[in-house]
């Protein structure tokens, strides 16, 4: 790992409101199971109905970049994902996330795909959550962030219901994800939809798409820092 000291001192004056930050094992995405600290941003232009982290749009403790390297140093973990609400809301998400890197961390992004995503720094695998119908928020989508985006990242969905999984399987053939993403992510609505169900559909479709389960969920419940 690089001298977080000297990264305290170069990023002295910078700070983000910060959640949480909080050490467990990844439930999502590529690195599922693997030992991570979660850096937790506060606030979010949206409001999913599924949403699992609406402590996370208010309040908060505001942190310098100093202060935020200092505490994800202390934990005995390589991989840091940084995550909200919605991280990019905060503009100084983007130097946290450079800081994380320089620092030696593998590092990933989880943001909703509302804001824009290509000034992120390309060594950060962004986790880019396209929302369904069923979210409510499908109008807040910038599909233009699809041209962005390159292997080392991921593209999430959802699925509350059926008529989700459809425009799912639409826009994964309509933008040609698998060909341009590392991994695409079907994920059921945690206590919305029966995983077996979704489990069901993407083998009966064929899909070239990971489906997930959220890990944290399964092991301790859905509560907050874990």
């Amino acid at each position: 790992m690089t001298d977080l000291n000297s990264e305290s001192q170069r990023f002295h004056g910078e700070s983000l409101r910060i959640s949480e930050i909080f050490y467990s094992l990844q439930g999502e995405a590529r690195e599922s199971g693997l030992p991570t600290v979660f850096v937790r941003l506060t606030g979010c232009p949206l409001r999913c109905t599924y949403c699992d982290s609406e402590y996370a749009f208010y309040g908060g403790e505001r942190m310098t970049l100093a202060e935020i390297l200092e505490k994800v140093q202390g934990f005995p973990a390589r991989y840091v994902c940084v995550s909200g609400g919605e991280p990019l809301a905060q503009p100084n998400c983007l130097p946290l996330l450079a800081a994380l890197c320089d620092a030696g961390y593998s590092v990933s992004l989880e943001t909703s795909g509302a804001m824009a995503v290509e000034q992120v720094d390309e060594r950060v695998s962004r986790v880019v959550d396209l929302k369904t119908p069923a979210s409510g928020e499908q109008h807040r989508n910038r599909m233009d962030n699809i041209q962005a985006l390159n292997q080392r990242d991921q593209i999430k969905f959802v699925i509350c219901d059926r008529a989700d999984y459809d425009w799912a399987r639409f826009t994964l053939d309509q933008y040609r994800l698998p060909e341009r993403v590392g991994e695409v992510l079907f994920s059921p609505s945690y206590e919305q939809l029966e995983p077996r169900q979704l489990a069901e559909w993407i083998l009966a479709d064929g899909l070239p798409v990971r489906m997930q389960m959220q890990m944290h969920k399964l092991l301790w419940g859905d509560i907050p820092g874990v």
